[in-house]
Protein backbone atom coordinates (compact mmCIF):
# COMPACT_ATOMS: atom_id res chain seq x y z
CA UNK A 1 0.00 0.00 0.00
CA UNK A 2 2.70 2.35 0.83
CA UNK A 3 4.68 1.60 -2.32
CA UNK A 4 1.16 2.60 -4.62
CA UNK A 5 0.65 5.75 -2.40
CA UNK A 6 3.75 6.94 -3.95
CA UNK A 7 3.09 6.07 -7.56
CA UNK A 8 3.21 9.06 -9.78
CA UNK A 9 -0.45 7.33 -11.01
CA UNK A 10 -1.65 8.02 -7.25
CA UNK A 11 -0.45 11.51 -6.68
CA UNK A 12 -2.75 12.07 -9.78
CA UNK A 13 -5.03 10.85 -8.81
CA UNK A 14 -4.86 13.18 -5.11
CA UNK A 15 -4.35 16.04 -7.67
CA UNK A 16 -7.64 15.13 -9.54
CA UNK A 17 -9.18 14.57 -6.40
CA UNK A 18 -8.00 18.00 -4.72
CA UNK A 19 -8.89 19.96 -7.84
CA UNK A 20 -12.31 18.54 -7.91
CA UNK A 21 -13.12 19.37 -4.59
CA UNK A 22 -12.17 22.73 -4.98
CA UNK A 23 -13.93 23.02 -7.67
CA UNK A 24 -17.40 21.81 -6.49
CA UNK A 25 -16.64 24.16 -3.27
CA UNK A 26 -16.11 26.91 -5.78
CA UNK A 27 -19.18 26.12 -7.51
CA UNK A 28 -21.14 26.31 -3.98
CA UNK A 29 -19.84 29.43 -3.14
CA UNK A 30 -20.42 31.11 -6.33
CA UNK A 31 -24.27 30.41 -5.50
CA UNK A 32 -23.64 32.28 -2.59
CA UNK A 33 -21.89 35.07 -4.20
CA UNK A 34 -24.72 35.74 -6.60
CA UNK A 35 -27.26 35.56 -3.83
CA UNK A 36 -25.37 38.48 -1.74
CA UNK A 37 -24.31 40.50 -5.08
CA UNK A 38 -27.87 40.75 -5.58
CA UNK A 39 -28.93 41.37 -2.13
CA UNK A 40 -26.59 44.57 -2.37
CA UNK A 41 -27.37 45.70 -6.02
CA UNK A 42 -30.62 45.84 -4.57
CA UNK A 43 -29.74 47.37 -1.41
CA UNK A 44 -27.93 50.03 -3.08
CA UNK A 45 -30.71 50.75 -5.79
CA UNK A 46 -33.49 51.22 -3.64
CA UNK A 47 -31.43 53.43 -0.99
CA UNK A 48 -32.76 56.99 -2.03
CA UNK A 49 -36.26 54.92 -1.49
CA UNK A 50 -35.52 54.01 1.79
CA UNK A 51 -34.25 57.49 2.55
CA UNK A 52 -37.48 59.18 1.61
CA UNK A 53 -39.99 57.02 3.01
CA UNK A 54 -38.56 55.14 5.20
CA UNK A 55 -40.99 52.18 6.95
CA UNK A 56 -44.05 53.96 5.34
CA UNK A 57 -42.81 53.02 2.12
CA UNK A 58 -44.69 49.57 3.41
CA UNK A 59 -48.09 50.99 4.71
CA UNK A 60 -48.30 53.33 2.02
CA UNK A 61 -50.91 52.77 -0.39
CA UNK A 62 -49.61 56.30 -2.68
CA UNK A 63 -48.42 55.29 -6.13
CA UNK A 64 -48.20 58.56 -7.99
CA UNK A 65 -45.20 59.31 -10.18
CA UNK A 66 -45.69 63.06 -11.04
CA UNK A 67 -45.60 64.25 -7.62
CA UNK A 68 -43.08 61.43 -6.29
CA UNK A 69 -45.55 59.52 -3.65
CA UNK A 70 -45.12 56.03 -3.58
CA UNK A 71 -45.91 53.34 -1.20
CA UNK A 72 -45.70 49.35 -1.68
CA UNK A 73 -48.83 48.19 0.52
CA UNK A 74 -51.14 47.34 -3.09
CA UNK A 75 -48.49 45.71 -4.72
CA UNK A 76 -47.37 43.65 -1.38
CA UNK A 77 -51.06 42.72 -1.01
CA UNK A 78 -51.41 41.54 -4.53
CA UNK A 79 -48.63 39.22 -4.32
CA UNK A 80 -49.42 37.92 -0.87
CA UNK A 81 -53.08 37.44 -1.95
CA UNK A 82 -52.97 36.20 -5.21
CA UNK A 83 -50.13 33.55 -3.84
CA UNK A 84 -52.38 32.59 -0.86
CA UNK A 85 -55.49 31.81 -3.21
CA UNK A 86 -53.15 29.76 -5.72
CA UNK A 87 -51.70 27.59 -2.87
CA UNK A 88 -55.18 27.33 -1.09
CA UNK A 89 -56.51 25.73 -4.70
CA UNK A 90 -53.42 24.50 -6.16
CA UNK A 91 -51.88 22.02 -3.25
CA UNK A 92 -55.10 20.49 -2.69
CA UNK A 93 -55.53 19.45 -6.42
CA UNK A 94 -52.03 18.88 -6.71
CA UNK A 95 -52.03 16.14 -4.01
CA UNK A 96 -55.07 14.65 -5.29
CA UNK A 97 -53.73 14.69 -8.29
CA UNK A 98 -50.30 12.58 -6.96
CA UNK A 99 -52.53 10.45 -5.08
CA UNK A 100 -54.60 9.54 -7.72
CA UNK A 101 -51.50 8.54 -10.24
CA UNK A 102 -49.41 6.53 -7.45
CA UNK A 103 -52.22 5.37 -5.58
CA UNK A 104 -55.46 5.03 -7.84
CA UNK A 105 -54.60 5.08 -11.23
CA UNK A 106 -55.07 1.78 -13.87
CA UNK A 107 -51.61 1.42 -15.70
CA UNK A 108 -52.51 2.07 -19.09
CA UNK A 109 -54.07 5.63 -17.95
CA UNK A 110 -51.10 6.70 -15.51
CA UNK A 111 -48.04 7.48 -18.33
CA UNK A 112 -50.28 9.61 -20.53
CA UNK A 113 -52.06 11.31 -17.71
CA UNK A 114 -48.27 12.07 -16.04
CA UNK A 115 -46.65 13.09 -19.35
CA UNK A 116 -50.31 15.54 -19.51
CA UNK A 117 -49.65 17.40 -15.68
CA UNK A 118 -45.71 17.67 -17.25
CA UNK A 119 -46.94 19.35 -20.54
CA UNK A 120 -48.74 21.98 -18.43
CA UNK A 121 -45.39 22.83 -16.58
CA UNK A 122 -43.79 23.79 -20.06
CA UNK A 123 -46.34 26.30 -21.09
CA UNK A 124 -45.02 29.54 -21.33
CA UNK A 125 -46.47 31.97 -19.00
CA UNK A 126 -47.57 34.38 -21.56
CA UNK A 127 -49.97 32.24 -22.94
CA UNK A 128 -51.59 31.40 -19.79
CA UNK A 129 -52.39 35.29 -19.54
CA UNK A 130 -53.68 35.46 -22.46
CA UNK A 131 -56.43 32.75 -22.19
CA UNK A 132 -57.41 34.49 -18.45
CA UNK A 133 -57.72 37.83 -20.42
CA UNK A 134 -59.63 36.31 -23.25
CA UNK A 135 -60.92 33.48 -22.48
CA UNK A 136 -61.64 32.63 -18.61
CA UNK A 137 -62.29 36.22 -17.59
CA UNK A 138 -65.11 36.80 -19.97
CA UNK A 139 -66.52 33.24 -18.77
CA UNK A 140 -65.82 33.97 -14.92
CA UNK A 141 -67.41 37.03 -15.09
CA UNK A 142 -70.57 35.89 -16.47
CA UNK A 143 -71.10 32.66 -14.66
CA UNK A 144 -69.19 32.28 -12.18
CA UNK A 145 -68.68 36.01 -10.08
CA UNK A 146 -72.26 37.18 -9.93
CA UNK A 147 -73.02 33.62 -8.15
CA UNK A 148 -70.23 34.39 -5.98
CA UNK A 149 -71.48 37.62 -5.28
CA UNK A 150 -75.29 37.05 -4.08
CA UNK A 151 -74.00 33.78 -2.52
CA UNK A 152 -70.38 34.47 -0.61
CA UNK A 153 -70.56 38.47 -0.88
CA UNK A 154 -73.25 38.37 2.11
CA UNK A 155 -71.73 36.47 4.72
CA UNK A 156 -70.00 37.29 7.78
CA UNK A 157 -66.53 37.34 8.27
CA UNK A 158 -65.18 36.32 4.67
CA UNK A 159 -68.25 38.19 2.52
CA UNK A 160 -66.17 41.47 2.28
CA UNK A 161 -63.67 39.42 0.30
CA UNK A 162 -66.21 38.44 -2.27
CA UNK A 163 -67.93 41.93 -3.16
CA UNK A 164 -67.86 44.42 -6.05
CA UNK A 165 -68.63 44.28 -9.38
CA UNK A 166 -68.27 40.98 -11.62
CA UNK A 167 -65.40 42.46 -13.74
CA UNK A 168 -64.00 38.92 -14.38
CA UNK A 169 -60.40 40.44 -13.98
CA UNK A 170 -58.91 41.20 -10.67
CA UNK A 171 -56.82 39.35 -7.55
CA UNK A 172 -58.82 36.63 -7.34
CA UNK A 173 -58.72 35.82 -10.95
CA UNK A 174 -54.91 36.47 -11.49
CA UNK A 175 -55.26 33.76 -8.07
CA UNK A 176 -57.06 30.96 -10.23
CA UNK A 177 -54.03 31.36 -12.91
CA UNK A 178 -51.45 31.03 -10.85
CA UNK A 179 -53.28 28.06 -9.24
CA UNK A 180 -53.15 26.12 -12.89
CA UNK A 181 -49.31 27.43 -13.24
CA UNK A 182 -48.40 25.96 -10.35
CA UNK A 183 -50.54 22.26 -9.91
CA UNK A 184 -48.11 20.71 -12.27
CA UNK A 185 -44.99 21.90 -10.66
CA UNK A 186 -46.67 20.62 -7.26
CA UNK A 187 -48.69 17.35 -8.87
CA UNK A 188 -44.97 16.12 -10.49
CA UNK A 189 -42.79 16.34 -7.15
CA UNK A 190 -45.48 15.02 -4.87
CA UNK A 191 -45.76 12.51 -7.62
CA UNK A 192 -42.09 11.70 -7.84
CA UNK A 193 -41.83 11.62 -3.74
CA UNK A 194 -44.91 9.80 -3.56
CA UNK A 195 -43.09 6.64 -6.32
CA UNK A 196 -40.24 6.38 -3.91
CA UNK A 197 -42.28 4.94 -0.65
CA UNK A 198 -40.62 1.60 -0.44
CA UNK A 199 -43.96 -0.84 -1.62
CA UNK A 200 -43.18 -3.42 1.52
CA UNK A 201 -44.59 -0.33 4.02
CA UNK A 202 -47.46 0.02 2.02
CA UNK A 203 -48.62 -3.82 1.40
CA UNK A 204 -47.90 -4.04 4.96
CA UNK A 205 -49.81 -1.64 6.23
CA UNK A 206 -52.81 -3.05 3.53
CA UNK A 207 -52.06 -6.24 4.85
CA UNK A 208 -53.15 -4.99 8.36
CA UNK A 209 -56.16 -4.00 7.01
CA UNK A 210 -55.79 -0.14 6.72
CA UNK A 211 -57.57 1.87 3.84
CA UNK A 212 -55.80 3.18 0.78
CA UNK A 213 -56.43 6.85 2.88
CA UNK A 214 -55.03 5.73 6.06
CA UNK A 215 -52.10 4.42 4.04
CA UNK A 216 -51.44 7.83 2.37
CA UNK A 217 -51.92 9.49 6.01
CA UNK A 218 -49.75 7.23 8.23
CA UNK A 219 -47.67 5.94 6.05
CA UNK A 220 -47.10 7.74 2.39
CA UNK A 221 -47.07 11.14 4.12
CA UNK A 222 -44.91 10.89 6.63
CA UNK A 223 -41.73 9.10 4.73
CA UNK A 224 -42.35 11.65 1.88
CA UNK A 225 -42.84 15.07 4.02
CA UNK A 226 -39.95 16.67 3.36
CA UNK A 227 -40.34 15.96 -0.98
CA UNK A 228 -44.12 17.14 -0.09
CA UNK A 229 -43.07 20.69 1.61
CA UNK A 230 -40.36 21.33 -0.77
CA UNK A 231 -42.91 20.91 -4.05
CA UNK A 232 -45.69 23.20 -2.08
CA UNK A 233 -41.86 25.82 -1.53
CA UNK A 234 -41.09 25.39 -5.63
CA UNK A 235 -44.97 26.56 -6.41
CA UNK A 236 -44.87 29.40 -3.90
CA UNK A 237 -42.02 30.48 -5.36
CA UNK A 238 -43.59 30.33 -8.83
CA UNK A 239 -46.39 32.05 -7.53
CA UNK A 240 -44.53 34.76 -5.85
CA UNK A 241 -42.29 35.73 -8.62
CA UNK A 242 -44.98 35.42 -11.88
CA UNK A 243 -45.10 38.42 -13.99
CA UNK A 244 -47.14 38.11 -17.47
CA UNK A 245 -50.01 36.08 -16.27
CA UNK A 246 -50.41 38.41 -13.70
CA UNK A 247 -49.90 41.29 -15.26
CA UNK A 248 -52.83 40.23 -17.90
CA UNK A 249 -55.29 39.51 -15.54
CA UNK A 250 -54.72 41.45 -12.07
CA UNK A 251 -55.89 44.66 -13.67
CA UNK A 252 -52.73 46.75 -12.90
CA UNK A 253 -54.27 49.73 -10.13
CA UNK A 254 -52.90 51.34 -7.31
CA UNK A 255 -55.88 51.81 -5.57
CA UNK A 256 -56.34 49.81 -2.35
CA UNK A 257 -59.66 47.47 -1.80
CA UNK A 258 -60.08 44.30 0.48
CA UNK A 259 -62.63 42.58 -2.25
CA UNK A 260 -61.00 39.97 -4.08
CA UNK A 261 -62.62 40.65 -7.20
CA UNK A 262 -61.27 44.59 -7.48
CA UNK A 263 -58.71 45.18 -9.68
CA UNK A 264 -55.49 45.09 -7.94
CA UNK A 265 -51.68 44.83 -8.24
CA UNK A 266 -48.53 42.71 -7.57
CA UNK A 267 -45.33 43.57 -7.01
CA UNK A 268 -43.93 41.33 -10.37
CA UNK A 269 -46.64 42.92 -12.63
CA UNK A 270 -46.06 46.77 -11.09
CA UNK A 271 -42.03 46.15 -11.86
CA UNK A 272 -43.20 44.31 -15.80
CA UNK A 273 -45.21 47.37 -16.23
CA UNK A 274 -43.75 50.46 -14.74
CA UNK A 275 -39.64 49.59 -15.07
CA UNK A 276 -39.13 50.90 -18.21
CA UNK A 277 -41.18 54.03 -18.11
CA UNK A 278 -39.33 54.70 -14.30
CA UNK A 279 -38.23 58.28 -14.56
CA UNK A 280 -36.03 59.68 -11.77
CA UNK A 281 -34.25 58.44 -9.30
CA UNK A 282 -36.66 58.31 -7.18
CA UNK A 283 -39.20 56.62 -9.10
CA UNK A 284 -36.72 54.15 -9.88
CA UNK A 285 -35.37 53.37 -6.70
CA UNK A 286 -39.11 52.86 -5.30
CA UNK A 287 -39.17 50.42 -7.99
CA UNK A 288 -35.91 48.74 -6.99
CA UNK A 289 -37.31 48.45 -3.52
CA UNK A 290 -40.05 46.78 -4.32
CA UNK A 291 -37.99 44.06 -5.61
CA UNK A 292 -36.07 44.27 -2.66
CA UNK A 293 -39.49 43.56 -0.30
CA UNK A 294 -40.43 40.38 -3.24
CA UNK A 295 -36.70 38.90 -2.75
CA UNK A 296 -37.21 39.44 1.29
CA UNK A 297 -41.02 38.15 1.30
CA UNK A 298 -39.17 34.47 -0.63
CA UNK A 299 -36.33 34.23 1.80
CA UNK A 300 -38.69 34.66 4.51
CA UNK A 301 -40.94 31.82 3.56
CA UNK A 302 -38.11 29.59 2.54
CA UNK A 303 -36.70 29.99 6.10
CA UNK A 304 -39.90 29.45 7.45
CA UNK A 305 -40.79 26.30 5.15
CA UNK A 306 -36.93 25.21 6.49
CA UNK A 307 -37.48 25.86 9.97
CA UNK A 308 -40.92 23.92 9.85
CA UNK A 309 -38.97 20.57 8.19
CA UNK A 310 -36.96 20.55 10.89
CA UNK A 311 -39.49 21.03 13.52
CA UNK A 312 -40.91 17.94 11.86
CA UNK A 313 -37.57 16.19 12.26
CA UNK A 314 -37.46 16.67 15.67
CA UNK A 315 -40.92 15.73 16.93
CA UNK A 316 -40.52 12.49 14.76
CA UNK A 317 -37.44 11.52 16.94
CA UNK A 318 -39.17 12.14 20.22
CA UNK A 319 -42.06 9.85 18.91
CA UNK A 320 -39.46 7.38 18.24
Amino acid sequence: MQKYRNTPNHQRQRLLDAAFKNLTRAAAFLVLALLLGILLSLLVGAMPSIQAFGWSFLTSSDWDPVAEKFGALVPIFGTLATATIALLIGVPVSFGIALFLTELCPVWLKRPLGIAIELLAGIPSIIYGIWGLFVFAPFFSDHIQPWMIDNIGPLPGIGFLFQGAPLGIGVFTAGLILAIMVIPFIASVMRDVFEVVPAMLKESAYGLGSTTWEVVRHVVLPYTKTGVVGGIMLGLGRALGETMAVTFVIGNTALFSTSLFDPGNSIASALANEFAEAHGELYLASLIELGLILFFITFVVLACSKLLLLRLKRQEGRQH
